[in-house]
């Protein structure tokens, strides 16, 4: 009996009780096949530890890495109608919207926020890759148009980072229609003087590549990014010939002068930081969490100092 109580019935409620280990916890990089704990994974902004490999990240999480302390304020985008096209393949178009939004926790493939970086004001909008491909619609027009908006309201620099795999098929014409839309909100941006800068993440494809993603001042890439209007599979079986190595990624293109830089993500901020000062024509930024001195205190450090006692000498022991 004593084995019965003292083995046995342990024995089968541990088997009964036992919790499953989540499923989460590690990620298997796909560049080297590295397994990463996922908070390890997170404070390197997705980015391999070994092999440096920028896996995707979601907008919301980029701008709490960009942004000082974390804090922004969100903007509001106008939705557009649900379906103009009462659009239907395999599923109903406001299912598969529906069904993103679950997925990712965000209205459409695109979030636009603002604050402070560096002490800097701006505004930043970042696509979603994960919300239908960041697919380009109506609302992803809007949310740029909305950004620009604010950007001039504000007297503000714009940030932009791109990731799509072009434009919304179920919206059809409409979809193409935020290429010239957008396109006009950044000549607004032009024309108020201010900074366009854009941050191009893989992928970046399609009528994005057409429009607002290819019309910054200063173009900026991740590592290894994808950057293309048609990809090169596409334009391997069109010409029937075999592409250069690293076609279209961003390396190739910062070689044939298409971008600007090549940044790390883990290396953005402060890179955004020193190009957009410089494009406002303002000092460099101040490092730390200390306020920038007063410049009308420097004639005043001197007399202070010859004010304040001379220090002892202290004999050694």
């Amino acid at each position: 009996m004593n084995w019965i109580t003292n083995y046995v019935r342990p024995r089968i409620n541990s088997i009964f009780s036992r919790r499953e280990t989540p499923e989460n916890l590690w990620h298997k990089c796909k560049e080297c096949g590295t397994m990463l704990f996922h908070r390890e994974l997170s404070d390197n902004l997705n980015v391999c530890t070994n092999c440096d490999h920028h896996m995707g990240i979601s907008p919301r999480a980029r701008m709490t890495a960009l942004f000082d302390g974390g804090i922004f304020t969100g903007i509001d985008v106008p939705v557009p109608v649900a379906d103009p096209l009462q659009f239907r393949d395999q599923k109903k178009y406001p299912d598969r919207v529906k069904a993103a939004q679950k997925a990712t926790g965000e209205v459409d493939a695109m979030l636009v926020g603002t604050g402070d970086i560096g002490r800097t004001p701006v505004v930043v909008a970042a696509q979603d890759f994960s919300f239908m491909g960041g697919s380009m619609g109506m609302y992803v027009g809007n949310a740029i148009i909305a950004a620009a908006e604010t950007a001039v309201k504000l007297k503000r620099p714009l940030i932009l980072f791109s990731a799509a795999g072009g434009a919304r098929m179920q919206e059809g014409i409409l979809s193409l229609m935020q290429m010239p839309r957008t396109t006009v909100a950044v000549q607004m941006l032009k024309e108020a003087g201010l900074p366009y800068i854009v941050v191009l993440t893989h992928p970046t494809t399609g009528g994005v590549t057409a429009s607002y993603a290819m019309l910054g001042d200063v173009h900026i890439a991740e590592p290894g990014a994808l950057i293309c209007f048609a990809g090169p599979r596409v334009i391997e079986q069109t010409i029937r010939e075999k592409l250069p190595e690293g076609f279209q990624r961003a390396e190739y293109l910062l070689d044939h002068g298409m971008l600007d830089r090549v940044t790390k993500r883990t290396d953005m901020r402060e890179e955004l930081i020193t190009i957009t000062r410089l494009l406002l024509g303002l000092p460099p930024a101040i490092r730390g969490d200390l306020p920038p001195p007063d410049p009308t205190q420097d004639a005043k450090t001197p007399a202070k100092a010859e004010e304040q006692p001379a220090t002892k000498d202290i004999p050694a022991t």
